[in-house]
């Protein structure tokens, strides 16, 4: 089993380089995983008390259970990830099966900050993309998909997002054994990461 992690800022299209590797794979060799999924549980807490959350520290991911669940998938175990909802901050009801395969991609902000996750990871990816190219994917993200209106995504930039990249995401690039600019538009990078992937497949590279 090789288990890739993919990191970087938000907005910086981490997302977009596994699945193009991911597509450039046989699928059914490939099992994702993105670490939005593991945002600890709030269900215990008010809505107002929710929105308080600082969602841009590590501390608002439960990386222990990402981890056991990594660890389930390497011993054949199939692992039952949550689902968390955006619209009312804290978990749903709802869980994503994940399978035991040859190939775990791990995507997510934090994926290389964590010491216990980047030890399980076999290749290491920062996905290195302009601030002001991430914030406008992350504005119309979060518009569109969290509905999230315009002034609570410029003052929650403001407030965490950015801080917390310069604290926690961009110091992780120091552990990336590749850094790929530009995030998906960057052809030659994923292109790269996709041999090193096809030749673990086929049993001529080995990590």
């Amino acid at each position: 089993m090789l288990i890739i992690g993919i990191a970087g800022g938000t907005g910086s299209g981490k997302t977009t380089v596994a699945r193009s590797v991911i597509g450039q794979l046989d699928t059914d060799k490939v099992t994702f995983i993105s670490q939005d999924n593991y945002y600890k549980d709030q269900s215990h807490l008010s809505m107002a008390e929710r929105e308080k959350t600082n969602y841009d520290h590590p501390f608002a991911f439960d990386n222990e259970l990402l981890v056991e669940h990594l660890n389930l998938l390497k011993n054949g175990q199939a692992a039952y990830a949550p689902v968390y909802d955006f619209t009312k901050h804290t978990r749903s009801d709802k869980t994503i099966k994940l399978l035991p395969n040859k190939i775990i991609i791990v995507e997510g902000l934090f994926v290389l900050y964590d010491e216990k996750l980047r030890e399980m990871l076999d290749i290491k990816v920062f996905v290195d993309t302009d601030s002001d190219v991430r914030i406008l994917r992350r504005v119309l993200r979060d518009m569109e998909e969290r509905g999230r209106s315009i002034h609570s995504i410029h003052q929650q930039y403001l407030a965490t997002v950015k801080p917390m990249h310069e604290a926690f995401i961009e110091p992780s690039k120091k552990y990336a054994d590749l850094i790929i600019p530009e995030g998906g538009h960057n052809e030659v990078g994923i292109q790269m990461l996709t041999i090193l992937t096809e030749k673990h497949l086929t049993g001529g590279f080995k990590v």
